[in-house]
């Protein structure tokens, strides 16, 4: 567990979290594995939606070591394949008939274009529509549980992205920065108006909406297994020994899942809130209420790109923009 700070928001401030059904995906490594291992610890059943299931089963098999008595469950998920998505949709809902948290975490960057199953381009498919298909697909699951909530995982660098409505899979030339950060600029835009399609809860207690609410955070710069496509000196930074050089720089994995694990489950959260270290740089730190870009608060580009994802997809949600008006 996380090291209790006065002030700061640590894993030893979460309620206890038993009787709930977490799922997270992305679980067998880096900040989804420190996820499902925290909200274990917490006594949530934690089920690890992952590509690949032997990774899976020795995550979970980790985090029972770790939290000796903890209900832990693999899900065959590989998020750029829209088939792979509806069928472990549809696993899921079979093995567990309500979920009270989804964590949107898996994703991924690919130094040279690569085209899916489905012929959209896999940075896209992977850190954006397919989250958006999975989320509405398991949705029906959570719309009547208490408390319930969808997390799914940005990035500081959303900051400098851009939403290519006019050629969004970078048909025309592809770089895989831009493609990076229009993905994870897409996953708060998501999460926005997801938010106010629920009906805009007030507060985790009082919704004036559905029961369900969704937030998003970010981990800051952590030293995961996420930057090994990356050029060999961002790789050689995120190598535990340089620590003591960039401490400023990068954080644990640990550290950086706190930001995720708070809006999984802080009870002053709110629908719409966005958590990651503080400052203005947020590379490092105990997780706080952060803002994101201006751009990702564009309730017409959200629209926009919810109804492109739908379109892409093939999926559509059973909650309707309740409040158009309105920003998050």
């Amino acid at each position: 567990m996380a090291r209790s700070v006065e002030g700061r928001w640590t894993a030893e401030r979460a309620p206890e979290q038993s009787g709930r059904t977490a799922v997270v995906t992305g679980a067998n490594t880096g900040i989804g594995f420190e996820t499902a291992r925290l909200l274990a610890g917490l006594g949530a059943g934690v089920v690890l939606a992952c590509r690949d299931l032997t990774k899976a089963a020795g995550a979970a098999a980790r985090i029972r070591d770790a939290v000796p008595g903890a209900e832990v469950a693999a899900l065959h998920l590989d998020l750029a394949s829209l088939a792979s998505v509806r069928q472990a949709a549809t696993q899921l809902a079979a093995d567990h008939p309500r979920v009270d948290l989804l964590v949107n975490n898996a994703g991924g960057v690919w130094p040279r274009q690569e085209v899916t199953v489905d012929g959209i381009e896999r940075t896209l498919a992977t850190n954006h529509l397919g989250p958006f298909a999975f989320t509405g697909l398991v949705l029906e699951r959570m719309l009547g549980v208490p408390g319930s909530r969808i997390v799914t995982v940005s990035s500081i660098g959303h900051r400098r992205g851009s939403i290519h409505f006019d050629d969004l899979q970078f048909t025309r030339g592809y770089q895989f920065g831009p493609a990076y950060f229009q993905s994870k600029l897409a996953n708060l835009m998501f999460t926005y108006e997801l938010q106010r399609r629920l009906g805009r809860p007030s507060s985790a207690g009082d919704a004036s909406g559905t029961a369900t609410i969704a937030l998003a955070a970010h981990p800051g710069n952590a030293r995961t297994e996420f930057g090994r496509r990356m050029a060999l000196p961002v790789r050689t930074l995120m190598r535990p020994q340089f620590r003591a050089l960039t401490w400023w720089l990068m954080q644990s994995p640990e550290m950086g899942a706190l930001a995720v694990l708070r809006a999984a489950v802080d009870p002053d959260a709110r629908g719409g809130d966005y958590y990651g270290p503080p400052g203005r740089a947020q590379f490092t730190g105990y997780p706080e209420r952060v803002r994101s870009s201006d751009r990702s608060r564009d309730e017409d580009a959200q629209r926009r790109l919810w109804r492109e994802s739908e379109r892409l997809t093939g999926v559509t949600y059973p909650v309707g923009d309740l409040s158009r008006s309105t920003g998050p």
